[in-house]
């Protein structure tokens, strides 16, 4: 594929771009394309997103510049510590100051819902990765604001209906007190109703909390034949440590973990996450191009690559062919090119941004291998099915964003 603009000429080669000329950096303000990447550095989160996804952005911008060296590009890093008003203060200063042109990652919903009223204020661009509320792409999106991850609805919808078709009809919730949290609450027990399940009750715990006993005895109690957990990272390994430790493991009651990463999986070990199932939109072993990613980030970080890092790399990858195409890091253009440009790379084959500003791409329902089956570090996942992108994502018909067409 060739890429034409005023500035220059490009030819597209798989996932990279070769430059014909040279682009000035009079083009860029500051002579420079400014990339903020904020998440939870050193929290709950930090495992799945973090410092790896400060490593998956470099990356990015690494091979970009091998193959666009007249364009500059700096990734600045800050630490939100999970909190709205700092995340907002120091994206805000990143517009205002810094020359900052666009952020990824976020990876925590109510930091995410606060930094997109803010990009859209300044028109600005966010790339978010590990943010779940379908708040993002729904009454408050944002033609600036980019999902390139999941929402609660993709990875509670599919499980649900399966569970339930097993005769899995009766459902406790065990959630994160915060805007995820909630939010996959809220469209699990809608996904439950319209299955023909039922929702026992739910209970919610601190962000960062540590002892999840009278949470999971109440689990118990509902008497629910399916426990399910809306919380990640941390949070999430030691709510399924401490599962066992109350010997819920022989039980009847089924665990259902609606977001998990490998890294939450390397952290609890196969023996304790042993047949969770999970539904996720990227996986390092999923193919030869997908282990090549994962093997290199691997050198660098002494661990396998998340979904959320993954996408990271993506949506930075993306971006950057943007501004190159263009020739300026304005934002209008810069978003004209991203929304009307497929993007096909190992985390997404064929993927587009939809009018809410989803990315739609396939997802994968993976199941925790039992221990003996595991026969290299970080291959924890055996992949049950793929689940094609039509299948996953809520309807446009249905959806509250204010910048989706509605036919009459």
């Amino acid at each position: 594929m060739i890429w034409h603009s005023r500035f220059a000429t490009l030819l597209v080669v798989g996932t990279f771009i070769a430059p014909f000329p040279v682009i000035h950096a009079a083009e860029f303000s500051g002579g420079v394309v400014r990339i903020g990447v904020i998440n939870d550095q050193t929290g709950p989160l930090s495992d799945l997103s973090g410092s790896g996804s400060v490593t998956a952005a470099r990356m990015a911008a690494e091979d970009f510049q091998k193959l666009v060296p007249s364009i500059k590009v700096e990734i600045l890093v800050a630490d939100h510590q999970n909190k709205p008003d700092i995340g907002v203060g120091i994206v805000r200063k990143w517009f205002d100051v810094d020359d900052v042109d666009m952020v990824a990652d976020v990876s925590n919903s109510a930091v995410g819902l606060a930094i997109q009223s803010l990009a859209r204020d300044k028109n600005k661009i966010a790339i978010y990765s590990a943010v779940a509320t379908t708040e993002l792409t729904g009454k408050q999106c944002s033609r600036n604001g980019l999902a390139w991850l999941h929402d609660s609805y993709n990875l509670v919808s599919g499980p649900i209906r399966t569970l339930v078709g097993q005769g899995y009809d009766t459902w406790f919730f065990i959630a994160a007190d915060y805007a995820f949290g909630k939010n996959m609450v809220s469209e699990s027990q809608r996904v439950l109703a319209a299955a023909g399940g039922k929702s026992v009750g739910a209970v919610y715990h601190p962000i960062g909390n540590a002892d999840y006993s009278s949470f999971i005895l109440q689990a118990k109690a509902s008497g629910a034949k399916a426990i399910a957990f809306a919380n990640a990272g941390d949070q999430l390994v030691n709510l399924m440590k401490q599962w066992n430790e109350f010997g819920m493991n022989t039980g009847s009651q089924k665990p259902v973990a609606e977001l998990m990463f490998d890294t939450d999986v390397h952290a609890m070990g196969p023996k304790i996450a042993k047949g969770l199932t999970t539904l996720t939109a990227w996986y390092w072993a999923l193919d030869d191009e997908s282990r090549a990613f994962g093997q290199r980030f691997f050198k660098l970080r002494n661990a396998m690559p998340t979904a959320p890092q993954a996408a990271v790399y993506s949506g930075v990858s993306h971006y950057l062919k943007a501004v190159a195409a263009v020739g300026t890091d304005a934002t209008d253009p810069v978003l004209e090119k991203m929304r009307s440009t497929p993007v096909d790379d190992f985390y997404a084959r064929g993927a587009r941004l939809r009018e809410d500003g989803k990315l739609v791409h396939d997802f994968y329902l993976v199941q925790v291998k039992d221990p003996s089956e595991v026969k290299a570090p970080w291959e924890y996942y055996n992949v049950l099915e793929k689940v094609p992108s039509g299948e996953v994502y809520s309807s446009l018909a249905d959806s509250e964003c204010p910048l989706v067409k509605r036919v009459n």
